[in-house]
């Protein structure tokens, strides 16, 4: 096989960006997202080298450095060491750079990584404490888990049905150069087969699609909402389930998306516009009048919890260096006091959806029944968890309740 060529700049980039990861602690999107606005004369290809190259350096960077022997911090010149190994995997040549001086052989780091195959958390690339945490929880299944999480996300796109079919919107995108195929099981859902840039499209524009991935797809769904009702999306954000929200209602009714971030609001705002969405009341949570003014009023709730995301670690391959194992305890409390406060806006005969793109039982089922404990007018419909390794797609937990007196 022919090595293909590592472009100095390029490296460079990656090299950068890298340590503004994990020494500044800035969130890998943002860095991809600057690092790719760096040089103008950056092609299709390179751009993707950039952002490949960074994500999976975060992805993989227990594992790399273990192959590299890194002991310590990781300072510029161990980051190159990081690098070096994720590139030689790719094969590529690695070029007499004074940054590469002395690096290990391609058949030394080929067989270190066949000895890592037997250490699962060294493997997986994960913290100790995180890979003990997943086997108590989900048990033999977490070896499947953790290994799913830990491939590259597809990318999928939610179809704005207010605006567009499916099957024409999938016309459309191919005349622009992307294809894209059908996923039978996910009403709104389309799947590029080719990575693009989406966002440069007419399509994404004109607000004809949002990039959501399948199984965040199911969420808004789950609540059952009808054009004529008044809904509450609790934990908004910038919107991603309040817009599918407003399109299964049809653009009718009122649907309020609550948030404590108003910057987040300010976001969902924008692609409301975008998307021909205007059912959406927008209100910041400044205090508990913001909920006490609701309570009772409301016909449907989905409650999309702060979680610790690790159903979605393939999005975001940092998260797994950033979360801590008191956070996962913080967390638990938050969602705790969010489902006992936000459910109290719910009228009799209402239901509610609580959410978590988390694998762990503690942050979901076990929480729904610790809810249900403490508040007997509530009884649970349903419940549905999706597992990575399963549906190829981002973990999710879902319950259904109705409030019954």
């Amino acid at each position: 096989m022919e090595h293909q060529i590592l472009h100095r700049a390029l490296s460079e980039t990656v090299v950068t960006a890298l340590d503004a990861i994990f020494n500044q602690q800035i969130y890998a999107d943002k860095i991809v997202e600057k690092a790719l606005k760096s040089d103008k004369r950056m092609g299709a290809r390179d751009r993707r080298f950039v952002a490949e190259s960074i994500y999976e350096c975060v992805r993989w960077k227990r594992l790399y450095a273990e192959i590299a022997a890194i002991k310590e911090d990781l300072n510029i010149e161990n980051i190159w060491k990081l690098f070096g190994v994720y590139a030689t995997l790719q094969e590529y040549k690695i070029p007499d750079w004074e940054e590469f001086k002395n690096f290990i052989s391609k058949e030394d780091l080929q067989n270190k990584f066949e000895q890592l195959k037997s250490q699962r958390a060294v493997f997986e690339s994960i913290p100790d404490w995180l890979d003990e945490l997943g086997y108590n929880e989900i048990g033999e299944n977490w070896e499947n888990e953790i290994h799913a999480l830990n491939q590259k996300a597809d990318v999928i796109l939610r179809v704005n049905t207010l605006k567009i079919s499916r099957e024409d919107l999938k016309e459309q995108l191919a005349k622009e150069g992307i294809e894209t195929e059908i996923l039978e099981e996910y009403p709104d859902a389309l799947r590029l087969t080719n990575r693009a840039n989406v966002f440069q499209t007419q399509a994404f524009k004109a607000g004809f699609f949002e990039m959501q991935d399948a199984s965040s797809q199911l969420v808004s769904r789950f609540l059952e909402v009808e054009p004529s009702m008044r809904v509450v999306d609790a934990c908004a954000g910038a919107g991603g389930k309040t817009l599918h929200l407003a399109s299964l209602m049809e653009n009718k009714g009122q649907l309020i998306a609550l948030d404590i971030y108003e910057n987040k609001l300010e976001e969902l705002k924008k692609r409301a516009r975008r998307n021909g969405v205007h059912n959406i009341d927008t209100r910041p949570i400044t205090s508990a009048k913001t909920i006490k003014k609701l309570k009772e009023t409301v016909d449907r709730i989905l409650i999309d919890a702060p979680c610790s995301g690790l159903g979605v670690i393939r999005r975001n391959p940092d998260s797994k260096w950033k979360l801590k194992p008191d956070d996962i305890e913080k967390l638990q409390e938050t969602q705790a006091q969010i489902l006992d406060q936000y459910s109290q806006m719910l009228k009799i005969g209402g239901k509610m959806v609580y959410a978590t793109c988390s694998i762990l039982p503690k942050e979901n089922e076990k929480q729904v029944e610790k809810f249900l404990e403490n508040h007997n007018e509530f009884k649970l419909l349903s419940e549905r968890k999706i597992s990575p390794a399963q549906s190829g797609f981002d973990g999710f937990y879902m319950a259904l309740l109705e409030k019954i007196n």
